[in-house]
């Protein structure tokens, strides 16, 4: 991994998850990039909203570089250690989030993308959606969100959440995971949230051989199964988050799958307020 990407639109949230990408930045040893995008009224039409001069569209910009020269600044003021300190770029640029983050994501070649948690109230995410939502939806490349109770630390453990059903379907991803675990010299823990009370000798026969293949193939032993027996998913990922010891959460958003229905569902509110580490975002492909 050589560089990530940090969206940002200068709330709390996301100068928050600024810092925590820098430090993640300085533990892999990569390079950081600032983005901001200016959603201008005229390129969202919406009832009632009017075209905005181009002198005011200009000044939203300028007041953009501003802000990221700001936060730059403020990201390398701590830098007094000798161990690595990542290069900072920024850009910024106008458009819808979804279609513009992603782009810039490719043009740049950076390998992950940070942002803050949505938060609501804001009348900018009112007026223009959650952008943490569209950013999930248009994903081209990995997602890590940061929730503000987040506090970076080194990350040791990373748990993959997958659905044994069918897991051949997240191979591409977990051998993904493998990669960035490895620079973190993390363990993975693949978990498997059920209301089973027992798994039967053959499912987990089929377990064991499903990890000694990836493991095996990836050259990485630290790999590990877990199964979580909860009555829901919700309440699974509650309890991996607050008692698993990980510090951080993975998972693939398919369209139609188990994540799909927790981020579209009543649920995401309820498990916004639970969980307290960042949660990796892997898409799959259109």
């Amino acid at each position: 991994m050589k560089k990530i990407m940090i969206a940002t639109n200068f709330s709390a949230n996301a100068r928050h998850a600024a810092e925590y990408g820098y430090q993640l930045a300085r533990q892999i040893k990569a390079g950081v990039f600032l983005c901001n995008i200016v959603t201008i009224p005229a390129e969202t039409p919406m009832a009632g909203l009017v075209v905005w001069p181009q002198f005011e569209s200009d000044e939203l910009l300028e007041d953009s570089i501003d802000e990221l020269k700001r936060l730059k600044a403020h990201l390398e003021q701590n830098n007094y250690t000798e161990t690595f300190n990542p290069p900072v770029g920024y850009l910024n640029d106008s458009g819808k989030v979804n279609e513009t983050v992603p782009n810039a994501a490719i043009k740049q070649n950076v390998d992950l993308i940070i942002s803050g948690e949505h938060e609501p109230g804001e009348w900018n995410a009112l007026l223009l959606g959650n952008h943490t939502h569209d950013l999930i939806e248009a994903g081209t490349k990995p997602l890590l969100i940061v929730p503000g109770a987040a506090n970076f630390k080194p990350i040791k453990k990373i748990a993959f959440a997958i659905d044994f059903e069918h897991p051949e379907n997240d191979q591409e991803q977990i051998y993904q995971l493998i990669d960035f675990a490895r620079l973190l010299n993390a363990e993975i823990l693949l978990t498997h949230i059920t209301d089973a009370k027992l798994q039967s000798h053959g499912f987990e026969k089929s377990i064991e051989q499903f990890l000694a293949e990836i493991s095996n193939k990836a050259d990485y032993p630290q790999i590990y199964y877990r199964a979580v027996k909860q009555d829901s998913i919700e309440a699974g990922l509650n309890w991996l988050c607050e008692y698993g010891q990980i510090d951080m959460l993975a998972m693939v958003h398919r369209q139609h799958g188990f994540f799909d229905n927790l981020l579209n569902g009543s649920h995401t509110k309820k498990m916004a307020g639970h969980i307290t580490i960042p949660l990796l975002v892997f898409p799959t492909k259109k």
